[in-house]
Protein backbone atom coordinates (compact mmCIF):
# COMPACT_ATOMS: atom_id res chain seq x y z
CA UNK A 1 0.00 0.00 0.00
CA UNK A 2 0.99 3.60 -0.56
CA UNK A 3 -0.26 6.81 0.60
CA UNK A 4 -0.29 9.62 -1.60
CA UNK A 5 -0.16 13.10 -0.13
CA UNK A 6 -1.75 16.11 -1.90
CA UNK A 7 -0.72 19.98 -0.14
CA UNK A 8 -3.50 22.21 -1.70
CA UNK A 9 -2.85 25.74 -1.29
CA UNK A 10 -6.55 27.68 -1.99
CA UNK A 11 -7.66 31.09 -3.13
CA UNK A 12 -8.27 33.10 0.07
CA UNK A 13 -12.11 33.34 0.08
CA UNK A 14 -12.51 29.93 -1.88
CA UNK A 15 -12.30 27.68 0.93
CA UNK A 16 -15.95 26.95 1.77
CA UNK A 17 -16.21 26.43 -2.37
CA UNK A 18 -13.20 24.17 -2.46
CA UNK A 19 -14.48 22.00 0.64
CA UNK A 20 -17.98 22.08 -1.48
CA UNK A 21 -16.21 20.95 -4.63
CA UNK A 22 -14.52 18.24 -3.06
CA UNK A 23 -17.60 16.42 -0.83
CA UNK A 24 -19.62 16.81 -4.75
CA UNK A 25 -17.51 15.55 -7.00
CA UNK A 26 -13.87 15.33 -6.46
CA UNK A 27 -14.18 12.51 -3.15
CA UNK A 28 -16.55 10.03 -5.07
CA UNK A 29 -14.09 10.51 -8.03
CA UNK A 30 -11.49 9.14 -5.66
CA UNK A 31 -13.07 6.42 -3.62
CA UNK A 32 -14.74 4.70 -6.54
CA UNK A 33 -11.66 4.14 -8.41
CA UNK A 34 -10.26 0.76 -8.56
CA UNK A 35 -7.22 -0.01 -6.13
CA UNK A 36 -8.39 3.24 -3.78
CA UNK A 37 -8.04 1.93 -0.38
CA UNK A 38 -8.99 5.08 1.09
CA UNK A 39 -9.64 9.11 0.21
CA UNK A 40 -9.56 12.02 2.84
CA UNK A 41 -9.16 15.91 2.86
CA UNK A 42 -7.73 18.03 5.52
CA UNK A 43 -8.39 22.00 6.14
CA UNK A 44 -6.10 23.54 8.34
CA UNK A 45 -6.94 25.09 11.61
CA UNK A 46 -3.89 27.49 11.37
CA UNK A 47 -3.82 28.83 7.73
CA UNK A 48 -7.82 27.62 6.15
CA UNK A 49 -5.89 28.38 2.19
CA UNK A 50 -3.95 25.05 2.99
CA UNK A 51 -6.07 21.41 2.53
CA UNK A 52 -4.04 18.16 3.23
CA UNK A 53 -5.19 15.38 0.72
CA UNK A 54 -4.38 12.02 2.15
CA UNK A 55 -5.36 9.22 -0.06
CA UNK A 56 -4.50 5.22 0.36
CA UNK A 57 -3.70 3.17 -2.81
CA UNK A 58 -2.60 -0.28 -3.37
CA UNK A 59 0.00 0.72 -5.15
CA UNK A 60 1.50 3.85 -6.65
CA UNK A 61 1.07 2.69 -10.59
CA UNK A 62 -3.03 2.07 -9.45
CA UNK A 63 -2.99 5.62 -8.35
CA UNK A 64 -1.33 6.35 -11.78
CA UNK A 65 -2.90 3.72 -13.97
CA UNK A 66 -6.29 3.91 -12.21
CA UNK A 67 -6.74 7.86 -11.89
CA UNK A 68 -4.23 10.31 -13.09
CA UNK A 69 -4.35 8.08 -16.49
CA UNK A 70 -7.61 8.46 -17.16
CA UNK A 71 -10.97 11.19 -17.47
CA UNK A 72 -11.33 10.55 -13.67
CA UNK A 73 -8.66 13.02 -12.98
CA UNK A 74 -9.67 15.24 -15.47
CA UNK A 75 -13.22 15.47 -13.77
CA UNK A 76 -11.42 16.26 -10.55
CA UNK A 77 -9.36 18.86 -12.01
CA UNK A 78 -11.92 20.37 -13.86
CA UNK A 79 -13.93 20.52 -10.59
CA UNK A 80 -11.06 21.78 -8.19
CA UNK A 81 -8.83 23.92 -10.45
CA UNK A 82 -10.92 27.08 -10.06
CA UNK A 83 -10.11 27.09 -6.60
CA UNK A 84 -6.41 26.31 -6.38
CA UNK A 85 -3.82 29.12 -5.64
CA UNK A 86 -1.21 27.21 -7.55
CA UNK A 87 -0.51 23.51 -8.37
CA UNK A 88 -0.60 20.79 -5.52
CA UNK A 89 2.52 19.29 -3.88
CA UNK A 90 1.78 15.49 -4.51
CA UNK A 91 4.00 12.81 -3.48
CA UNK A 92 3.61 8.87 -2.92
CA UNK A 93 4.79 7.17 0.93
CA UNK A 94 5.42 3.80 1.50
CA UNK A 95 4.61 3.11 5.28
CA UNK A 96 7.74 2.08 7.00
CA UNK A 97 5.62 1.76 10.47
CA UNK A 98 2.48 1.61 11.34
CA UNK A 99 0.75 1.12 14.53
Amino acid sequence: MVTEIAIIDVKPGEEAAFASAYRDTGHDLLATTPGCVSAAMHQSNETPTRFVGVNEWESTEAHLDNFRGTDRYARYGAALRPYLAGAPLVEHFDDIMHC
